[in-house]
Parts: structure tokens; sequence; C-alpha cells
């Protein structure tokens, strides 16, 4: 075969998907950061924009802590002992103390019997939904929920798939009663922050719903929940949408440690039964590498400060100033999608616009994320805004400013 003719076909579906207003393009290269100073939080420097400063409002470093003195120290002291890497996979002689002692910490922090972590929480959940659904499962998805949710499902070989409409209980209720009688077990799986739109799942009424059909299943009915928006930045204590709903009886939570903990690595939290039959057969837990021993020990410094007094007043910031750019917006005549989580969708609902005012923004310094169709549906176009605790009163008023600046010309 021709290489060229296959790369031609490559080129040409590039094409296509840029036709479609959907391609990422050249990604932008972050070549150094630039200390908080004078109430200002971090600035960044981006590869060909020369001494030009940019406020970060596109990521998921929701508690500020990548940086962290002790995070470092924590990270660094591991390297020292253990090494870069863990050179081979859990099962064969990759397990280190730091991730035995990471997993411990893990399960206590969420009340859990045991937890286990992977490279990634998008890895996480595809090593743990097709060893958990069979020819006699129904498993049934929010709408918007996550790209790994929905190729997780596509691995697997359920008897029964469904997708309800976002956040619809009554039609959640009606595919768990659809599966009656046929399936043996049921597997309700959603997002606990949705990360396009910073809502959230009703948890306590999704697990209240899996208890009370509990009993009409075999084998039961299971909820599974990917918070990795949510653990570390929402909720009193920083444990994510499972506190701030009050659900009880969720079954397997799902998070990350590569945005609001600042590190790398997902991980899920359950009974014990369940993580020792996960450990057995999730093929992105058995086959990969697991985080370096260095990552493990600085997640459970984040961990550490995450559940203590500066972890308090950390998520008290992050509240604050989400609040503040949200009504900041509002009081600019603009349409948000408000809740509590950093995560501040501002709604413009056209293409066009919302790549003029992206580039506005960029102009003036300021890194922000514009999601068209076909990444959102046609009309729910929007610039995703996502606050962190790095920045200060000083940061959201400027980027207030600039947006205010943007509807004066």
């Amino acid at each position: 075969m021709q290489t060229n003719r296959f790369e031609q076909t490559l080129i040409n579906k590039l094409a296509e998907i840029d036709a479609n207003g959907a391609l990422k393009g050249r990604e932008k290269i972050i070549t150094a950061i630039k200390p908080p100073e004078n109430g200002k939080g971090p600035r960044y420097f981006i590869e060909g924009q020369g001494d030009k400063a940019f406020i970060r409002m596109n990521a998921n470093a929701y508690l500020g802590l990548a940086r962290d003195e002790g995070l470092v120290k924590a990270e660094e002291a591991a390297v020292r002992a253990y090494g870069t890497g863990p050179g081979a996979v859990r099962f064969i002689s990759g397990t280190y103390q730091p991730h035995v002692e990471l997993e411990k910490q893990l399960a206590r922090f969420h009340n859990r019997e045991a937890a286990m972590i992977f490279s990634s929480a998008y890895a996480t959940i595809m090593g743990l939904l097709p060893p958990l659904i069979d020819s006699e499962t129904a498993v049934i998805s929010d709408a918007l929920n996550h790209n790994c949710i929905i190729n997780a499902m596509r691995l697997s070989r359920p008897l029964l798939k469904g997708i309800y409409a976002h956040l619809d209980m009554t039609e959640l209720e009606a595919r768990v009663k659809a599966a009656m009688g046929q399936a043996k077990r049921v597997l309700i799986v959603t997002d606990g922050i949705f990360s396009m739109r910073g809502d959230y799942a009703p948890l306590a009424a999704i697990a209240d719903l899996a208890s009370r059909y509990d009993a009409e299943f075999t084998e039961g009915v299971l909820t599974v929940v990917d918070d990795s928006h949510g653990v570390g930045a929402f909720g009193k204590t920083g444990r994510g949408t499972i506190e701030y709903t009050g659900a009880q009886g969720v079954d397997i939570l799902v998070a990350t440690l590569g945005k609001a903990f600042g590190v790398n690595g997902g991980y899920l939290a359950a009974s014990a039964p369940i993580v020792a039959y996960l450990r057995e057969t999730a093929p992105f837990y058995i086959y990969s590498n697991p985080i370096t021993p260095g990552e493990a020990e600085a997640a459970r410094k984040a961990l550490d400060i995450i559940d203590s007094p500066e972890g308090q007043k950390r998520l008290e910031h992050l509240r604050t100033l989400t609040k503040r750019f949200e009504e900041g917006l509002v009081n600019l005549g603009f349409e948000v999608l408000r809740s509590e989580h950093p995560v501040v969708p501002l709604m413009i609902r056209d293409s066009a616009r919302t790549k003029e005012i992206v580039q506005h923004l960029i102009t003036n310094g300021i890194l922000a994320t514009g999601l068209n169709y076909p990444v959102v549906p046609k009309g729910d176009e929007e610039i995703r805004f996502q606050v962190s605790a790095e920045h200060t009163q000083a940061d959201i008023d400027y980027v207030l400013d600039v947006l205010k600046g943007y509807q004066s010309d």
C-alpha cells in the first residue's frame, strides 16, 4: 500500500473535522510561569507570544496545588528514594510503598473499604466498566456523560444500553423499569460534575432510585459516579458531589489526582470485594504502569492539605472567587449557568461570537476555552471559564473588565 495515499485520507479527514469547526489545532505550549506577586495570581508565558503574560482561566487546577512547595518537596524526596518511574506494572514489581499508602489514604478520605489507583481517571473508567458489564447487564448513562464513559460503554457488550436525558430522573426510572425481567444487574453511570456546564447530578435521588429497584434484579442495581471535576473542588470539605448532595449508597466513586489535587493519575474507591475483583480483571490497571512513586507521595501531600484548615481556606477562597465572577458576568448582562462549582459557563449561543470573544480575551492576556458546535449542540455555544484558588480578586476583576471592554467595542 502506498503510504502517501493513506496519509492523504487522514489529511482529508482532518480537513473535514476543520470544516465542522471541531479541529483543536496547534497546542499552546507553556514555556514559563511567573509566580504570584502584587495581588495577582501566577502568569503563564506561551510559545510564540513573546513576553505577553497570560491569566489561565481554562485549567482544571481548582485548588492551585501543582506548584505548592509541600507537594514539590514530597515528590522530590520520593524520586530520590525510589527513582523517576516504577519500571513495571503493579502485579509484577511495580507496586511501591507510596502506591499502597496512597490507596489507603484515599479509601479513608472517602470513607470506603478500599481504593485503587490508575494512570488517569480516563483509564479508570475504561478499566472498570467492561469487567463489570456482561451479556446479562443493563447499562444506563446520562446523555451528557464524559467521553470516557461513552467509550467504555462502546467497549462493553451489555444486554441493554440506555441513555436518559440529562438529569432527567423520570426517564432514568423508566430505563431501569424497562430492564426488569431481562437483566440480572443494572449499572447506572453518571458524571458527578458535568465538565462542560459545571452542573451536577442529583446523586441522592439516583442512589435512592437504585436502592428502590435493587431487589428487582438478581444481582442488584449498582451506581458508578465519575466525580473527577468534583472531588477536591466541590462540597464543604472537598469530597465532591456525593458530599454536596448528601447521597448515600453510591457503589463506585471514580475521581482524578490530576485536577484539584494538582498531580497525575486516577482512582476509584469502593467496597473491598469490588476492588479485589477489579485488580484481577481491569486491563487498564493490570497492563499499564502505575503513576510514579513520586506522584503518589505528592498526591498524599495534597490529600493532607485538602483535609486540613489550609484546605478549607483554599476551598472557601475558591467559592468566594467563583461567586464574584458569576455575579460580575450577570451584572454585565451575560448569561451564565450558576452553581458553586468553579466551572463557569458563559453561554454565548453563537459560534462566530464565541470565537470573537475568545480572541478578544487572548489579545488581552486571558486563556479561556470556547466550545462550539459540534462539541456542544447548536445554540449551546459557550466559553468555559474555570476559576482556581490561585486566582485573586484582582485577576477576576481584570477578566470582567476585559469582557466589559468587549461589549463597549
